[in-house]
């Protein structure tokens, strides 16, 4: 099956494994990176995944892209250019709709896989749309509440499964700032917990094994 053309670029890794139903897993890099970065993943995932790897809308110089622009200032530090990543979500959101589409997939078996920015984006449309998301593996992000949907804790979470990874000596993102997410999902009857792992801010081995692992159970 060749790669459609749909409002975000993406590569494909059809299932070895085909299902009645076949499930769905996203794909989001962090900032400054492309599609081909969380592939390398895709071989050793479990083999009945239809794997979509997404690139963000907005290019980088001299190469890679984002999903919203970091700004550097010396008055306020490193901040996020929040209306980008609020119209990344909702980007991501339609072209849920339209890859399930467009590839036959079961939407009631969407997996977001997502990498520090791409981990922010992931929980900002599973906790925006929750109707469209089954799991999330949120490695090496935090939680933003300004890019959620107005009114999003009014949803219902109840199907939602999230799993949550970080390296403790992350020099990029902090690891009080990932700790803080799973109390917030406690409060909205989400049930996970942080897992830390001795690295930086990256994916180790065990760190693989154990959401392949978690995510195989779920789908």
């Amino acid at each position: 099956m060749q790669t459609k053309t749909l409002s975000l670029h993406h590569i494909i890794k059809e299932p070895t494994i085909k299902k009645e139903k076949t499930p769905v897993l996203f794909m989001f890099h962090g900032y400054g990176s492309d599609e081909n970065d969380l592939f390398s993943f895709a071989p050793e995932l479990p083999e009945e995944l239809f794997i979509i790897s997404v690139r963000a809308p907005y290019p980088m110089q001299p190469y890679g892209n984002a999903w919203y622009a970091i700004y550097f200032d010396d008055t306020q530090g490193k901040f996020s250019d929040d209306k980008q990543a609020i119209e990344s979500r909702d980007k991501i959101a339609g072209f849920i709709d339209e890859a399930v589409q467009a590839y036959q997939l079961d939407s009631q078996n969407v997996t977001l896989l997502g990498f520090s920015q791409g981990t922010i984006l992931s929980y900002s449309v599973a906790l925006s749309y929750p109707e469209k998301i089954k799991n999330v593996i949120a490695l090496s992000g935090y939680l933003n509440e300004d890019i959620l949907k107005q009114d999003y804790e009014k949803n219902d979470f109840a199907k939602l499964n999230i799993y949550c990874s970080h390296g403790s000596v992350d020099q990029v993102i902090p690891v009080d700032w990932a700790r803080k997410a799973p109390i917030r999902f406690a409060e909205l009857g989400i049930t996970t917990n942080l897992n830390e792992f001795p690295v930086g801010h990256g994916v180790a081995p065990k760190n693989f094994y154990q959401f392949k692992e978690w995510l195989s159970a779920r789908i």
